[in-house]
């Protein structure tokens, strides 16, 4: 990736510090605690590596300058070992989706470390009200001192929190690549060099771009299918940003179109058979105390028996018969009997993503269609769940794990000989 992606304040910064040892990089504004945040984590890696800390602090113009105070305060001599770089965030790209800008920021970010030649990289990609100095140092350690490529994050969080990565997004890349990744796009992450000049790499910048992905949805199959090793490391409880539901559908495409495009890239790797293994973990799983997610079960079932009366003829370009009589029964279902299955879900998903590679329809529609499915499937969860703990929840959705797993050979032979069946 071109260095010109840097703004120019940080590169001249950058510059002068020349070289590191480590880079982490955090992409939300909070002033001067993540500095002091990345200096605590660091104290628990002796001996201190030489780090810099790309810093975001706030919006600024086109020229990307800060003003020059936060920077010289943060300016560190020649034989300090912690290095600050206050980046000035650029105003997002309106042209693209907020996803595709967060994607881009981590490519920046890892080209900042690419030229300092830092042997591991640290994004921080969560709001810092609940990262911790553990926490980042939990993503370090094991690239630093252990030899891992890539540290996932496992994080503690309610029933109702993360449930596009819980029951789409993780049960996904489980079941095609073999390894058992609570959170394969982070978005916390500990990267090795050699994993991350792969990601950045031009040659693999143009795959990305052809394919309609970006370095997130490519990490973790990118760090499987090329031999690296993985680790997860349980970090902490996670604060996630409220659920959007009037633009779900956007945000459905906006994550769903990388993955699938790296199904596609990926194609070669996946279709090997193999049964996921679980993968080294670090650190204590942290319980939580108590659980507020609800969900708007009702508003969920409504708009799912819309999309069966209204979308029938769309899911019936990517959906075989079969599929679409289960669905439509379901739809007639009395809420405290509704129930979809892993099973059609996890092959519902997996016509969904071969639709996208055989371009059926237009990308974003098809997307968008898979909406109505989503909330049928999570206020399914969401009335099995109404009295379950958090335990039990992780429980239900290593199931789910299982029954897309079950189903890949079905993903396999539709994928290889898509002729076969034509909706």
């Amino acid at each position: 990736m071109e260095t010109e992606s840097i703004p120019q304040a940080a590169r001249e910064r950058i510059d002068r510090i020349a070289t590191a040892d480590l880079m982490v990089g955090v992409l939300a504004d909070h002033g001067g605690a993540a500095s002091a945040m990345v200096r605590q984590a660091l104290e628990k890696l002796p001996p201190v590596p030489r780090t810099v800390i790309i810093q975001a602090n706030g919006i600024g113009g086109a020229d990307g300058k800060d003003g020059g105070k936060a920077a010289d305060a943060a300016e560190a001599s020649e034989d300090q070992a912690v290095f600050v770089v206050p980046w000035t965030l650029l105003e997002p790209d309106k042209s693209i989706a907020p996803v595709e800008n967060m994607a881009n920021a981590y490519q920046t970010v890892l080209a900042a470390g690419d030229k300092l030649g830092v042997q591991a990289a640290c994004v921080i990609g969560s709001d810092l009200q609940t990262v911790t100095p553990q926490w980042i140092a939990r993503l370090v350690q094991p690239v630093l001192q252990l030899g891992f490529d890539l540290v996932t994050p496992c994080y503690a969080h309610g029933r109702f929190e993360g449930l596009l990565n819980n029951c789409l997004i993780s049960p996904l890349a489980r079941a095609l690549y073999g390894a058992r990744i609570q959170n394969p796009m982070g978005p916390d992450l500990g990267i090795s060099r050699r994993l991350f000049q792969r990601i950045i790499a031009p040659e693999q910048g143009a795959k990305l771009a052809a394919n309609r992905t970006h370095a997130l949805a490519s990490m973790a199959p990118t760090a499987v299918c090329s031999g690296f090793k993985i680790c997860q490391a349980h970090v902490g409880v996670r604060l996630y940003p409220p659920i959007d539901w009037t633009n779900l559908s956007s945000l459905l495409v906006q994550v769903l179109g990388p993955v699938f495009g790296d199904l596609e890239r990926s194609a070669a790797c996946w279709q090997k058979p193999r049964e996921s293994v679980p993968i080294p973990s670090f650190g204590e799983r942290m319980a939580l105390s108590e659980d507020k997610g609800l969900v708007d079960v009702g508003r969920m079932l409504e708009l799912f028996r819309l999309g069966a009366r209204d979308l029938l003829e769309v899911w019936g370009l990517v959906l075989p018969p079969t599929t679409l009589f289960e669905l439509k029964k379901i739809s007639s279902l009395p809420q405290e009997q509704f129930r979809l299955p892993d099973e059609l879900w996890a092959h519902t998903v997996y016509d969904f993503a071969l639709g996208h590679r055989l371009r059926t329809i237009n990308r974003d529609h098809l997307l968008r269609a898979l909406t109505p499915l989503y909330l049928g499937w999570v206020a399914s969860y969401a009335l099995e769940m109404q009295n379950a703990t958090v335990r039990t929840a992780e429980q239900r959705f290593e199931r789910l794990c299982l029954a897309f797993e079950t189903a890949k050979p079905y993903l396999v032979s539709r994928w290889r000989w898509p002729d076969r069946f034509n909706p």
